[in-house]
């Protein structure tokens, strides 16, 4: 999976609502797109590539707020989160 910038992946988790994927999915999705935007401010607009520094700068936002979450839900958000962090180059 790789995206050309930050608007290209914003697309992806948008378009998933008007697809076929699980609920799991939907919520994953839309709880990593708010992250992504908090971290994605400090570092440029939506036109930035995807960076291993802001892919780090996201996990690291994600593990402060771990707490959030039941175990099963931060599971899943974990889950989708390493997925995605395929799309984020070195």
């Amino acid at each position: 999976m790789q995206f050309e910038n930050l608007t290209a992946l914003y697309h992806y988790l948008d378009e998933q609502v008007a697809q076929d994927v699980s609920a799991d999915e939907l919520f994953a999705g839309s709880y990593l797109r708010g992250f992504i935007s908090l971290a994605s401010s400090e570092y440029g607009d939506e036109s930035q590539a995807l960076s291993q520094q802001l892919a780090d700068n996201i996990s690291e936002k994600l593990q402060a707020a771990r707490t959030e979450l039941n175990p099963q839900d931060r599971q899943i958000v974990q889950d989708y989160w390493l997925h995605l962090q395929q799309a984020f180059s070195a």
